[in-house]
């Protein structure tokens, strides 16, 4: 059993672009597991510039990006929301770059 991080904010309605779901099928994994890493402040194959933003973002509310690489050699995006003016990250989403 894998152990889960409590998560660092929360992430809103959960979508996923067709796009991505067919990689995660493709590559016999499922988005929960990343999600769950992106949740807990495992960002993935970011740059240090664009982890030290996320974990601004984290405390400032600002959007919040990962990136992760399965093993297909397929990259996915999760991408959660800025806060709106109540302080609520509306949705994260799940896509592949191409179709941002």
């Amino acid at each position: 059993m894998v152990a889960v991080s409590k998560p660092l904010f929360l992430l809103g309605r959960l979508l996923s672009t067709p796009g991505a779901l067919a990689a995660f099928e493709e590559s016999g994994q499922t988005p929960l597991e990343f999600v769950q890493r992106h949740a807990s402040g495992d960002w993935g194959d970011l740059c240090d510039e664009d982890r030290h933003l996320n974990d601004e973002a984290v405390e400032n509310g600002s959007r919040i990006l990962s990136a992760y690489i399965l093993p297909t050699k397929a990259k996915v995006w999760i991408i959660t929301e800025a806060t709106n003016d109540q302080g609520q990250r509306a949705a994260t989403t799940i896509l592949l770059p191409a179709e941002y």
